[in-house]
Protein backbone atom coordinates (compact mmCIF):
# COMPACT_ATOMS: atom_id res chain seq x y z
CA UNK A 1 0.00 0.00 0.00
CA UNK A 2 1.45 3.38 -1.01
CA UNK A 3 2.08 6.18 1.45
CA UNK A 4 -0.59 8.23 -0.26
CA UNK A 5 -3.17 5.45 0.07
CA UNK A 6 -2.33 5.04 3.75
CA UNK A 7 -2.58 8.81 4.27
CA UNK A 8 -5.92 9.00 2.42
CA UNK A 9 -7.36 6.07 4.38
CA UNK A 10 -6.17 7.56 7.66
CA UNK A 11 -7.63 10.99 6.85
CA UNK A 12 -10.97 9.46 5.86
CA UNK A 13 -11.13 7.36 9.01
CA UNK A 14 -10.14 10.25 11.24
CA UNK A 15 -12.54 12.66 9.53
CA UNK A 16 -15.44 10.24 9.85
CA UNK A 17 -14.58 9.73 13.53
CA UNK A 18 -14.26 13.46 14.07
CA UNK A 19 -17.60 14.07 12.37
CA UNK A 20 -19.27 11.45 14.54
CA UNK A 21 -17.83 13.14 17.61
CA UNK A 22 -19.02 16.53 16.35
CA UNK A 23 -22.49 15.20 15.61
CA UNK A 24 -22.73 13.94 19.18
CA UNK A 25 -21.75 17.39 20.44
CA UNK A 26 -24.19 19.25 18.16
CA UNK A 27 -27.02 17.01 16.95
CA UNK A 28 -28.63 19.86 14.97
CA UNK A 29 -25.53 20.33 12.81
CA UNK A 30 -26.14 17.29 10.58
CA UNK A 31 -29.15 16.17 8.66
CA UNK A 32 -29.39 12.48 7.74
CA UNK A 33 -31.59 11.13 4.95
CA UNK A 34 -32.03 7.38 4.46
CA UNK A 35 -31.31 5.95 1.00
CA UNK A 36 -31.37 2.40 -0.39
CA UNK A 37 -27.67 1.95 0.41
CA UNK A 38 -27.42 3.82 3.72
CA UNK A 39 -27.61 7.53 4.50
CA UNK A 40 -26.74 10.85 2.97
CA UNK A 41 -25.47 13.26 5.60
CA UNK A 42 -25.54 17.03 5.13
CA UNK A 43 -23.33 19.19 7.32
CA UNK A 44 -25.46 22.30 7.84
CA UNK A 45 -22.45 24.42 8.86
CA UNK A 46 -20.11 23.61 5.95
CA UNK A 47 -22.47 22.27 3.29
CA UNK A 48 -20.41 19.07 2.96
CA UNK A 49 -22.29 16.00 1.80
CA UNK A 50 -21.18 12.50 2.82
CA UNK A 51 -22.42 9.02 2.11
CA UNK A 52 -22.81 6.92 5.25
CA UNK A 53 -23.34 3.22 5.94
CA UNK A 54 -24.22 1.38 9.10
CA UNK A 55 -21.47 -1.03 10.09
CA UNK A 56 -20.71 -3.08 13.18
CA UNK A 57 -18.48 -0.30 14.49
CA UNK A 58 -21.15 2.35 13.93
CA UNK A 59 -21.94 4.81 11.18
CA UNK A 60 -19.11 5.13 8.62
CA UNK A 61 -19.17 8.15 6.30
CA UNK A 62 -17.24 8.88 3.12
CA UNK A 63 -16.91 12.16 1.25
CA UNK A 64 -19.13 12.79 -1.75
CA UNK A 65 -17.52 12.58 -5.22
CA UNK A 66 -17.04 16.34 -5.74
CA UNK A 67 -15.58 16.77 -2.25
CA UNK A 68 -13.37 13.73 -2.80
CA UNK A 69 -12.10 15.28 -6.05
CA UNK A 70 -11.18 18.50 -4.24
CA UNK A 71 -9.57 16.42 -1.50
CA UNK A 72 -7.58 14.45 -4.11
CA UNK A 73 -6.45 17.69 -5.80
CA UNK A 74 -5.25 19.04 -2.47
CA UNK A 75 -3.38 15.79 -1.80
CA UNK A 76 -1.78 15.99 -5.25
CA UNK A 77 -0.67 19.58 -4.63
CA UNK A 78 0.78 18.62 -1.23
CA UNK A 79 2.46 15.56 -2.74
CA UNK A 80 4.18 17.73 -5.38
CA UNK A 81 5.26 20.20 -2.73
CA UNK A 82 6.73 17.45 -0.55
CA UNK A 83 8.57 16.02 -3.56
CA UNK A 84 10.05 19.43 -4.37
CA UNK A 85 11.13 19.95 -0.76
CA UNK A 86 12.66 16.46 -0.59
CA UNK A 87 14.56 17.08 -3.83
CA UNK A 88 15.82 20.41 -2.55
CA UNK A 89 16.76 18.86 0.79
CA UNK A 90 18.56 15.95 -0.87
CA UNK A 91 20.76 18.36 -2.80
CA UNK A 92 21.80 19.94 0.51
CA UNK A 93 22.21 16.69 2.45
CA UNK A 94 25.99 16.88 2.65
CA UNK A 95 25.81 20.32 4.22
CA UNK A 96 28.91 21.35 2.29
CA UNK A 97 28.95 24.35 -0.02
CA UNK A 98 29.16 23.82 -3.76
CA UNK A 99 32.44 24.41 -5.65
CA UNK A 100 31.00 27.67 -6.95
CA UNK A 101 30.23 28.88 -3.42
CA UNK A 102 33.75 27.95 -2.24
CA UNK A 103 35.35 29.83 -5.14
CA UNK A 104 33.22 32.90 -4.49
CA UNK A 105 34.12 32.86 -0.78
CA UNK A 106 37.84 32.45 -1.51
CA UNK A 107 37.72 35.32 -4.00
CA UNK A 108 36.16 37.59 -1.39
CA UNK A 109 38.75 36.54 1.20
CA UNK A 110 41.59 37.10 -1.28
CA UNK A 111 40.40 40.64 -2.01
CA UNK A 112 40.04 41.32 1.71
CA UNK A 113 43.56 40.15 2.53
CA UNK A 114 45.06 41.95 -0.46
CA UNK A 115 43.42 45.18 0.61
CA UNK A 116 44.48 44.60 4.22
CA UNK A 117 48.08 44.06 3.16
CA UNK A 118 47.93 47.21 1.00
CA UNK A 119 46.74 49.22 3.98
CA UNK A 120 49.55 47.87 6.17
CA UNK A 121 52.08 48.63 3.41
CA UNK A 122 50.81 52.21 3.08
CA UNK A 123 51.12 52.78 6.82
CA UNK A 124 54.65 51.39 6.85
CA UNK A 125 55.58 53.76 4.04
CA UNK A 126 54.02 56.72 5.87
CA UNK A 127 55.94 56.05 9.07
CA UNK A 128 59.62 55.82 9.47
CA UNK A 129 59.51 52.10 9.97
CA UNK A 130 62.15 50.66 12.29
CA UNK A 131 61.73 46.90 12.82
CA UNK A 132 63.89 47.05 15.99
CA UNK A 133 61.72 49.75 17.53
CA UNK A 134 59.39 48.64 20.29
Amino acid sequence: MSARAIFTTTVLLLSSGAVLAQSAADPARFQLERTEKGFIRLDKQTGDVSFCREEASGLTCRLAADERKAFEQELDALDKRVTQLETKSASRTSGLPSDEEVEKSLSIMERFFQRFMDIIGERRDEQDYDPNRT
